[in-house]
């Protein structure tokens, strides 16, 4: 009984091992997965408080990541899938939102930041890209800002600073 008890648990912690890896490509997100975030806009005020929270997950037997977020409870929300590309040598994401549009991106790590160039088609403003950028902080938290390519010229979006907060939800209406 021993034996089948040994054996057991260490079969549990091997698939636990397999399940718990990522592809190489996808490392540097491993700090991050499984953890939910909290972020406050930088423009958010007392009177009117702009959160978005954010959850990070491996799936796809460790050959992706998921990125599921929603802003003040489900006013907006989204969903990246973040894989890599061998066709394109580079990380690539696709965002789907609750307001019914999606956006494809390439993504590239600098020092401490992943950055997120998005094209825009369609856009009423002149939006043609969208730089995401995303500072892995050394305490854990993130940093995440964003830039507008409006008429060939970039002008700086939104900020956002994310504290973990295991307790936070993600809210879809």
């Amino acid at each position: 009984m021993k034996k089948i008890l040994i054996l057991a648990i260490g079969l549990l912690i091997a698939q636990n091992n397999t399940m718990s890896s990522l592809s190489e490509h996808l490392k540097p997100f491993e700090p991050y997965i499984g953890k939910t975030f909290k972020g406050e806009f930088a423009n958010s005020t007392k009177e009117k408080p702009v959160f978005d929270v954010s959850h990070w997950e491996r799936i796809l037997n460790g050959m992706a990541i998921r990125i599921i977020h929603s802003v003040n409870n489900g006013e907006y929300g989204g969903e990246s899938i973040i894989t890599w590309n061998v066709k394109k040598n580079s990380l690539v994401s696709s965002y789907f939102t609750t307001d019914g549009f999606s956006v494809n991106a390439v993504l590239h790590f600098e020092d401490d930041k992943l950055i997120s160039i998005e094209d825009v088609v369609g856009n009423e403003n002149g939006i043609t890209k969208v730089k995401a950028i995303i500072q892995f902080l050394e305490n854990g938290d993130l940093q995440n800002s964003s830039k507008y390519l409006m008429n060939d010229k970039w002008v700086d979006g939104h900020t956002i600073y994310y504290k973990e907060t295991p307790d936070a939800k993600i809210v879809f209406k």
